[in-house]
């Protein structure tokens, strides 16, 4: 179910968070549910449910179990958790207070986990999704994927300097595959499957290489200037896809 560096992460971080903020459940989702895990290179996405949202004296607590788990234990860099008040479920514009990259901060968990979780989660504690969180309907899954790309990542695209980051040619790429399965055909897919379905997009074969070696194999470290040319055809092709997908006019 979970690699043995992780099984005593979660376990870790489920004792020391439920003695700050007593916890309902915890559920993970994204590859660590679905089978697309890759130990120190994946994030570990959790929500914790939690009987009510977090206090003011609470969040120096919770800031010192996550500080400490990223010194003591292996892969907690990858942490990332959203504490969810079970009674703010059902608002799917809510903000919740989040673990993620070195701090704490508020946003909302997205259509795409929600759904992400009500298919396929693992249920660490407590009660399954399903029996928690209210349904996501496809209208409202497609409607969020078209504003991410059309608000975020398509004026991402003209912004060059971002490209030339393995963060942003990976999840841009990765990104717009799953949004066009989404959007075609209502299903959810993994980010290994999303290379397959970028290939068939006719994405640049070595772009797709290079994801796929970064995330699955060992690669050679990449040079000035593949990193320009990976980024400048990355980018055009994240910016071509988003226009095809959402019919936006190309620029002349």
């Amino acid at each position: 179910m979970t690699d043995d560096q992780v099984q005593p992460l979660l376990e870790r971080f489920a004792a020391d968070a439920g003695r700050v903020l007593p916890l309902v459940a915890l559920w993970a989702h994204g590859s660590l549910a679905l089978g697309d895990y890759q130990p120190g290179r994946s994030d570990l996405d959790l929500v914790a449910v939690i009987a009510a949202p977090v206090t003011a004296p609470q969040r120096p607590g919770l800031q010192r179990v996550h500080d400490a788990l990223r010194t003591q234990v292996p892969l907690a860099d990858k942490l990332h958790c959203a504490y969810m008040a079970r009674s703010d479920l059902a608002d799917t514009g809510r903000s919740h207070l989040t673990w993620a990259h070195g701090e704490l901060f508020d946003r909302p968990v997205s259509p795409v986990s929600r759904r992400e979780l009500s298919l396929g989660a693992l249920c660490l504690s407590g009660p399954p999704p399903v029996t928690l969180l209210p349904a996501v309907t496809d209208q409202e899954l497609a409607d969020y994927i078209r504003r991410d790309l059309g608000d975020f990542w398509y004026p991402a695209t003209g912004r060059t300097k971002l490209w030339f980051r393995d963060i942003w040619v990976d999840l841009g790429m990765l990104t717009l595959a799953r949004a066009t399965v989404t959007l075609r055909d209502g299903r959810l897919i993994t980010k290994r499957e999303a290379l397959d379905v970028l290939t068939g997009m006719a994405a640049p074969d070595d772009v797709v290489a290079d994801i796929y070696q970064r995330r699955y194999e060992n690669p050679p470290t990449a040079s000035v200037g593949w990193r320009a040319r990976r980024g400048a055809r990355a980018r055009a092709f994240v910016r071509a896809g988003i226009e095809r997908v959402l019919g936006f006019p190309r620029a002349p």
